[in-house]
């Protein structure tokens, strides 16, 4: 943690003149500065472990749960057409939430409204599964974040969050992820954050994991106090970081480093 933490800083000198924004031209997918054995993993669907996660969220798809006695598949059908683009969408506005909601939330208000079955927990094995499966769907399909005047609010609150200074040491998102990518952090290669592969297996934490997860780790190495998974923060920047992604290729369910 202190040579994670020595580097955050060595990044924060580097990153004093703002850089803006990467151009479309040069926006680059993680997978880019993985390793060559790490990008084999995630191509083979034998060796990718994110597959296990959507095996078995397929076959939550088909189960019957609830007070309503209802399985996914008896609203959406076959999911692996049904679900075809949902993920490269989301986050997406809802009406009835008043705001934009991620992929996660909107499969648990189909559990609590449909279903009538309480939520899944975050990080939970059954809501990355079905996350996975879902988003699994979308794999080679381009990100399609829509935003109108609804969402715009949104969209530009999870834009301040980006480039808002946090924590300790008074870093922003902007300041790796724009400024900085393709330098070495940690020993790490800084990659651009764009979330095409969510939820992905970090070989890190030897499990899958959400967007969500990822951003806590960011804030926790910035030394800041992090939003609680579902936070309306974390939404915002989801949404704005898809939205920064646009036309970019999903990849879900990711491996990397």
């Amino acid at each position: 943690m202190r040579r994670f933490v020595a580097a955050l800083g060595a990044v924060a000198i580097a990153a004093s003149a703002f850089a803006g924004e990467i151009p479309r031209a040069e926006r680059r997918s993680g997978y880019d500065f993985m390793s060559r054995e790490t990008r084999a993993m995630q191509d083979d669907d034998t060796a990718n472990p994110g597959l296990l996660w959507v095996l078995e969220g397929g076959t939550l798809w088909n189960r019957k749960i609830g007070a309503a006695g209802r399985a996914c598949a008896d609203c959406h059908g076959d999911g692996r057409a049904s679900m075809k683009g949902v993920a490269a969408r989301h986050p997406a506005f809802d009406a009835a939430q008043g705001r934009p909601v991620s992929l996660e939330q909107r499969i648990n208000i189909c559990r609590t409204d449909r279903q009538q079955a309480p939520p899944l927990a975050w990080e939970s094995r059954e809501l990355l599964a079905l996350t996975a499966y879902v988003a699994r769907q979308s794999r080679g399909l381009p990100i399609e974040i829509a935003i109108d005047q609804r969402a715009q609010p949104f969209l530009d609150a999870g834009r301040a969050i980006f480039h808002r200074r946090q924590g300790q040491l008074n870093l922003a998102c902007s300041q790796c992820h724009d400024d900085n990518w393709g330098r070495q952090l940690a020993g790490s290669v800084i990659p651009q954050a764009h979330p095409t592969g969510y939820p992905v297996y970090r070989l890190e934490w030897q499990g899958l994991g959400s967007l969500q997860r990822r951003l806590r780790n960011c804030l926790v190495g910035m030394r800041a106090e992090p939003y609680d998974y579902g936070a309306p923060e974390f939404v915002d920047l989801e949404l704005f970081l898809m939205w920064r992604a646009r036309g970019m290729i999903i990849e879900a369910p990711a491996v990397r480093p």
